[in-house]
Formats: C-alpha cells, sequence, structure tokens
C-alpha cells in the first residue's frame, strides 16, 4: 500500500502498523507522526460484511469534502488532521497524518477498579483529568464543534492530560456525527420505543456534556449510569439491558443490583449524586456544572481505604482489621484466608500447586514470604511476572522494554523485550521479530513473528499468540518446550478495535478472549482450542449479555472446565454438544466473591484474589 504526503510517495509496511481500529489503521511514519489510513470497501475486515462496504464507501465519499474544511480553531488536546494522504492522481484523499501520541492510555482504564489500585491512580488524580477534559469540551464549543461520537475509547491520557482523537467524525457545519457509541448516547436522541439506542436526532453539545457525565460518574464509582443488574418483581416489566437507558432505569433503581465490584455511591457528596439523579433519570441537560469539579476535595479514610466526599467515611464503621487467618465454614464450602494487606495485590499465580504472589505497601513491593523486591512508587509503565521465586520486572519507555529477573541470592539477570511471560519453568520473550525461551545453553528460538504486533501468553503445556497489522491476521500456538509455531490457527475474526485480550490454560485446552469496539458496542468473543491448535467452539455476546464475560482476566481453567467470577458466585463453563455454557454455579461461593475478582484452580481447591485479599475456597 501507498500513499502520497505533499506529493511525496510513502509506502505502508505492516510491520508499521501501531493501531487498528472499526474504520482505519493506523501507521508509525517516523518523526512523530502517524498515519491514519481509512479502510476501503475491499478491506479483508470486511469481507462478507456488506453493509459495512457500504458505510466505508459512504464514509470516504464524505471525508472527500469534510476534511479539506476541517476545523483549525481547536484546542491543542485535539488531535486533529495535519496532512491529507492522497492518491497518486492526488484526486481522493485516503487519510491523514497526526501527532504520535506514544505512552497513553484510554480513559477506558481510569473506569477499571483493579487497573486504578495496582498503579495507585487515585480519585483525586482523575478529578484533575476530568477537570483537563471540561475545558477542552468548553473550548470545542467555542468553535461551534460538537464532538458527537464522545466516548472513553477516543480519550487518550498521558501524564495529567486528556486528548481528543478520531475527531474526523466531530461535528461541524454542513457535516453531521453519523456515528454513536451507545454506552455514552444520550437517549434524548435515541428511539424512545426500541430495544437498544438507536440515533434518530442530531449530536449536540448538551449530548457531549451528557457522555463527559457518563464517563465522570465510571470513573469514580467503576459503574455506568445503567449498570448493574435489573431484576423487577413483575415479569411484565423485564426489559433487554440494552433498553435501559430509554427508559432511564438507573443503577439507582430500587429494583437494580448494584454490582459488587461498584464503589458505593454514598461516598460521593449530596451535590454530585443529585446531579447524577438529574441528569440519568430527570432529563437535566446543560453544561456540567464546574463548580462540582472544582470543589472535589477527596478524603482517603484511615481504616478502610475508601476514597470519599464526606465529611466521615460513609462505609465503615469502627473495627479493626480482620486477623491474617481466619477459617470459615458451612456445609459446603471451607474458607481460608490466606493473606491480607492494606496495600494491593498486583499479581498472583499457582504454579506446581504453589500460591506465589507480589504485592506493594507503603512504598514496597514484596513477595508472599516478605523479601523486598524494590521500593518506590506504584508505575503503570512496570509490569511483573512470576517465576516460581524469582520476579520479572519489565520496564517500559519510549525506546524499548526492558525485563529483569530478580532472583534471592543471585544477580538481576536482564534482557531485552517487547513482551515476556513465564510459566513454571521459564520465561518467553519477543526480541527482534523472534519468539524465544530459556534454555539451557542460552535463548532457545521457537519462531518467528510480527515484531511490535503481536501479543502472547504461555500455559504449561503450550502457548498462543496472535499478531493483527493492517490487513494481516495471524493466530498461532506453540509448544511451551519445542522450537516451532503453528501458524494456521483458526479463530473468531478479530473485528473493529481491540480493546483488550487474554489467554487462560488448561493441560491442552486453552480460552482466548477478545472485548473489541464495533459499530459503538463493545463485543465479547471466546475461541477455545486445542493445544494442536484445532478449534473447538466459539461464543460471541455484547457486553452485558453473559455475567461471567464481564472479567477477561478473571477466569481459570482446569481440564476441559473454566471458572469464573461473577456477583452471584463462582460459575462453571463447559463445551458440550459444540457450544460454550454455564453448567454450574457455585452459589455457595456467593459471600466470599464478586465479577471484579480472579481466580486460580487447583486440584482440591479455588483461590480467589482480590484487590486485598486471598481467599482458598474448597467446595464439598
Amino acid at each position: 500500500m501507498e500513499v502520497y504526503l505533499n506529493q511525496k510517495r510513502i509506502k505502508l509496511n505492516p510491520k508499521a502498523a501501531i493501531g487498528k481500529g472499526g474504520e482505519a489503521d493506523v501507521y508509525d511514519i517516523g518523526n512523530g507522526k502517524v498515519l491514519k489510513l481509512f479502510k476501503p470497501a475491499d478491506h479483508p475486515d470486511y469481507e462478507l460484511l456488506p453493509q459495512e462496504q457500504q458505510a466505508a464507501t459512504a464514509r470516504l465519499a464524505i471525508h472527500q469534502q469534510k476534511l479539506r474544511v476541517f476545523p483549525q480553531n481547536l484546542p491543542s488536546r485535539v488531535i486533529k488532521p495535519e496532512i491529507l494522504a492522497l492518491d497518486k492522481q492526488g484526486a481522493n484523499i485516503l487519510g491523514y497524518t497526526m501527532p504520535f501520541l506514544q505512552n497513553t492510555v484510554p480513559l477506558l482504564k481510569y473506569s477499571d477498579r483493579t487497573y486504578r489500585h495496582t498503579n495507585g491512580i487515585s480519585s483525586q488524580f482523575v478529578t484533575t483529568l476530568f477537570r483537563d477534559l471540561f475545558d477542552t469540551v468548553t473550548k470545542i464549543h467555542q468553535a461551534n464543534v460538537t464532538i458527537g461520537d464522545f466516548n472513553d475509547l477516543n480519550l487518550l491520557v498521558s501524564q495529567n492530560q486528556v486528548h481528543l482523537i478520531d475527531v474526523d467524525s466531530f461535528q461541524f457545519g454542513q457535516f453531521p456525527c453519523q456515528v454513536f457509541t451507545a454506552r455514552f448516547v444520550d437517549p434524548l436522541l435515541c428511539d424512545r420505543n426500541a430495544n437498544q439506542p438507536i440515533l434518530i436526532s442530531s449530536h449536540n453539545p448538551d449530548s457531549d456534556w451528557y457522555a463527559f457525565t457518563v464517563m465522570l460518574m465510571q470513573s469514580l464509582l467503576y459503574v455506568d449510569p445503567y449498570g448493574g443488574v435489573y431484576k423487577p418483581k413483575s415479569p411484565s416489566e423485564i426489559i433487554p439491558h440494552s433498553a435501559r437507558p430509554l427508559k432511564r432505569i438507573t443503577v439507582f433503581h430500587s429494583e437494580v443490583r448494584y454490582p459488587k465490584p461498584a464503589i458505593p455511591y454514598r461516598i460521593l457528596s449530596d451535590d454530585l449524586l443529585d446531579h447524577f439523579h438529574k441528569c440519568f433519570e430527570n432529563d437535566w441537560r446543560g453544561t456540567f456544572p464546574q463548580s462540582l469539579l472544582e470543589s472535589m476535595r477527596w478524603t482517603k479514610c484511615r481504616q478502610c481505604g475508601i476514597e470519599h466526599l464526606r465529611n466521615t467515611c460513609p462505609i465503615c464503621p469502627p473495627s479493626t482489621i480482620a486477623p491474617l487467618i481466619r477459617r470459615e465454614e458451612d456445609k459446603t464450602c471451607k474458607v481460608l484466608q490466606i493473606f491480607q494487606t492494606k496495600g494491593v495485590i498486583l499479581q498472583a499465580v499457582l504454579q506446581n500447586t504453589f500460591l506465589y504472589y507480589l504485592y506493594y505497601d507503603r512504598s514496597q513491593f514484596k513477595r508472599e514470604d516478605g523479601e523486598v523486591l524494590l521500593s518506590g512508587e506504584l508505575d503503570a509503565n512496570i509490569q511483573f511476572e512470576i517465576l516460581g521465586k524469582s520476579t520479572i520486572v519489565t520496564k517500559k519507555n519510549n525506546v524499548q522494554r526492558k525485563a529483569v529477573m530478580l532472583t534471592q541470592g543471585q544477580p538481576p539477570n536482564a534482557i531485552a523485550s517487547d513482551l515476556i511471560r513465564a510459566n513454571s519453568f521459564s520465561r518467553y520473550w519477543i526480541d527482534n521479530g523472534q519468539l524465544l525461551r530459556d534454555g539451557k545453553l542460552g535463548n532457545e528460538y521457537i519462531g518467528d513473528i510480527l515484531e511490535g504486533q503481536t501479543q502472547f501468553w504461555i500455559g504449561e503445556s503450550f502457548g498462543f499468540g496472535f499478531y493483527r497489522a493492517g490487513s494481516l491476521s495471524v493466530a498461532f500456538t506453540f509448544d511451551a518446550k519445542r522450537a516451532g509455531i503453528c501458524d494456521r490457527v483458526q479463530i473468531l475474526p478479530i473485528c473493529g478495535e481491540l480493546i483488550e485480550a487474554n489467554c487462560v490454560f488448561s493441560d491442552r485446552l486453552c480460552w482466548f478472549f477478545t472485548a473489541t469496539h464495533e459499530q459503538g458496542k463493545i463485543i465479547h468473543r471466546v475461541s477455545v482450542l486445542r493445544d494442536t491448535g484445532e478449534l473447538v467452539a466459539t461464543l460471541v455476546a455484547p457486553k452485558g449479555d453473559l455475567a461471567w464475560l464481564s472479567n477477561l482476566h478473571g477466569c481459570s481453567a482446569i481440564a476441559d472446565w473454566l471458572f469464573a467470577p461473577t456477583d452471584d458466585g463462582i460459575v462453571r463453563i463447559e463445551v458440550q454438544n459444540g457450544q460454550i455454557m454455564t453448567t454450574k454455579t457455585f452459589s455457595e461461593t456467593e459471600p466470599y466473591v464478586d465479577s471484579g475478582c480472579s481466580l486460580m484452580v487447583g486440584s482440591q481447591e479455588i483461590y480467589v484474589i482480590n484487590s486485598q485479599k486471598i481467599l482458598q475456597l474448597q467446595l464439598n
């Protein structure tokens, strides 16, 4: 593929692809710039999707006019088009260049409680981000521009600044914004009689502020206005989850069960809570009150650690921390509390029947035996892997990632790596387009992959990975101890913008999960594979339809079973007759788990990992 920038030919290489969305691929073209290249109707991602092909053709037709008159009087946080990318004849716009924002995180991650806790991100810092965003939205409206498709994936956080991307959908002049994201679209603009949000009226500044308010609420409470589970007493009142915004059935409704991982909303001030009620239940619209943002002064409870906007902690009564080891028994479930900290648990694994974990407390990173690995502050650019008693610490910077293995009594062992994983007996990493592992005589070659674009995971017997760049998409498996990659693996196509992915292993099966952003919705996909690469079963579901899929990083597998945490207890998932289905709910575990925790399944027990506590459950 080639394009022309200021009449200079630029040839695009899949290895330079750094991002993929539903409408475009993004390439690093050097000198701190990237190229956003719109997907044409014949792009492989749209194969056998006639509606997507038609939409791509219509979108490109509009861009031929719209991008030539794109507003230039926008605030600096808006990553707007710079140089238009043209075809050889200079007649058609194929995309545009823009600044390359590195080491950013989508605002979506700030509504993830685990991400916030493990990176030490306070509510006061989140408030600072929304003050910055408030200023940007205000200036955009002053320029007579409406954001329209305002969502937490098009907002990238860098330090204490929030940048807007994908701005070619902005609404101005004769160019309406025709796309929307279901989680953030103003229900006043939608067909009230539908079963899901369908935009029938034009976006406006008030709808931008509605989306702003949704993002603020979910970033403070870890639940959006229409989260939780609606269980009306009358069967005639049951409606699809996607219809709740249209009926204003919010998380405050008396028949909505508040999700366990969310922060109780009584931590908010009366004024802020009242504003959320007015906006989401009573259809109040207008500019978000700046005074509410400026007045937010968060206090951290010394006893329970929760942050709140009250004079006293609204959550905990005076009490002492639970004892370190505690047993609880009933007829069906035995519970042993293994560990508890006032800090945060960063990593936990079950290797060779041993439970290993890493936690952070009082500015120190510690292992399960109390060994101090490092001192300092939590940092989102530092990642950890556990290999038995050793700990792999990876530091990411603008140039590369450097992984250091720390083992008590031994000097640090460092390697350069794009991505590193570990099982109970080896490290696995990517370097210069090769997948490698530790060997008896040094590094052992496994196979070639696409550098900078590959994600992979490793179990005890085999591993799974994939790379996706431009029009290229490949999935593969590999043996944990032998060389060679099987790159003919068939999985469900990964459509749209990839938000997150994870893979969990039993001895001979792996469960591959993805969450993608497609046509304004988040879609979950599951592919179950054998170690040979054979596809066993698949599942596709919109977010919210299956409770056990709400946390892609919480599941654990053993034999042919997958165990997942939910607010109703642990559930067991199996493949039966080619279908992925829930076969049992362990309701007796409900008091000890929620949908935000992680599980590790052993031969006789299940470990439940929360941010500050580890429990061992034995089911009778």
